[in-house]
């Protein structure tokens, strides 16, 4: 098999695992709506299977971002001129930012003209564009310590906040500090995804980008890999063994699940350095895994998701939405009592399904990118 086919089937399979997760996610986020957690999780009231559900989701982002940036190289391999890789960046940040604010707000809330707008992970992953549409004109060593700066230094301006009159509220809400802002006296937003750590994952994917260039080794790639990936797993851990760097502090629970589970709780709006620590690593340990398993049927299946990412993203909200509005109108306002699922197993089942039900849809979406190469718009989803 071509290398070229290989290493991103490799990228496609891992985007189109977390797509998955994400799905397990959205599928609780929609019919576990009685049982939420927080950000971290409390411990102690969270079940061991929700509690696991919940953590395999806070890979997704990361990656995302992550294989973002990794991407943007590819392209940038494949039109050197920088000016060409900076224009995509930019005209594809901006359609991200705008299918925030509409079609996937839209389909979170069904509300128009909207009352609130969640700024979540599209939002973040064009700004990140933006961004990086300014930054890739640094030398790659450059990048590099920048993602690294800021991934590992923005947990030393958790301390600071700005008052909602100061003039700084706004962009730092943006920037660093989760929270609502009042844009009118009918529209409220929210920042989920502060942007600043996200900009360094990003960086750092883009930085990593020559370790899969048509150039590159095939088998040192890999070994590159599980380097970085098990090199940030020990960071993680010796963060945890310090026990307080810009983290909630793990303690001994009432038995050995519970103790793992408070290590393991890590918080995400904005992502701590352990989190990344943790997420980044297992997602490039699943990188260089699903390197080695270019074209089994599995690393097909899932690839065939990561083809299609922004089109199984929108349709997936969607189906969720009107799946829940249907159960809405058959059993009233009853959320948990009638059609909540009353056990975790029961999510991962759902999602099972509506992977199966979607995949259809999706290949063949991702079948028509490839082939009509000629139509500008497609490269968007």
């Amino acid at each position: 098999m071509p290398l070229t086919y290989s290493r991103l089937q490799a990228i496609d399979a891992l985007r189109g695992l977390v797509i998955v997760l994400m799905l397990l996610d959205h599928v609780r986020e929609t019919f576990f709506l009685h049982r939420q957690v927080g950000d971290p999780m409390d411990v102690a009231s969270t079940e061991p299977a929700l509690f696991l559900s919940r953590t395999l989701a806070h890979l997704c982002a990361p990656v995302f971002v992550f294989l973002t940036g990794l991407s943007a190289w590819l392209y940038a391999e494949k039109n050197p001129s920088p000016g060409a890789a900076s224009r995509f960046l930019l005209k594809r940040g901006l359609v991200l930012i705008l299918l925030e604010l509409t079609l996937v707000n839209f389909a979170w809330t069904f509300s128009f003209p909207p009352q609130v707008i969640y700024l979540q992970v599209i939002w973040a992953i064009g700004l990140c564009m933006l961004t990086l549409a300014a930054l890739l004109w640094l030398p790659r060593p450059l990048l590099a310590l920048l993602g690294l700066v800021l991934i590992c230094g923005h947990n030393l301006l958790d301390s600071t906040h700005f008052a909602a009159s100061h003039f700084a509220h706004v962009p730092w809400a943006i920037l660093h500090d989760r929270g609502w802002l009042e844009v009118a006296d009918s529209l409220r937003v929210r920042t989920s995804y502060p942007l600043l750590p996200w900009i360094g994952v990003i960086t750092l994917g883009y930085a990593t980008g020559p370790w899969f260039s048509i150039k590159a080794s095939a088998s040192q790639r890999p070994r590159r890999l599980w380097l970085a990936g098990l090199g940030a797993l020990t960071l993680f851990a010796a963060l945890r063994a310090i026990n307080g760097y810009g983290e909630k502090p793990w303690h001994a629970g009432a038995d050995f699940t519970h103790t793992l589970m408070s290590l393991f709780n890590v918080t995400k709006y904005p992502p701590s350095l352990v989190f990344l620590a943790l997420t980044l690593g297992i997602g490039l340990c699943l990188l260089a895994t699903l390197d080695r398993w270019q074209g089994a049927r599995l690393c097909r299946w899932l690839a065939t998701f990561g083809a299609a990412p922004m089109f199984f993203y929108l349709l997936h909200l969607y189906v969720l939405k009107l799946l829940y509005l249907a159960c809405q109108a058959q059993w009233g306002n009853n959320q948990g009592s009638y059609f909540g699922f009353s056990q975790v197993w029961m999510l991962w089942v759902a999602t099972l399904m509506l992977a199966l039900l979607l995949y259809r849809p999706v290949q063949a979406f991702a079948q028509l990118k490839a082939r009509r190469r000629d139509i500008t718009w497609l490269k968007y989803f």
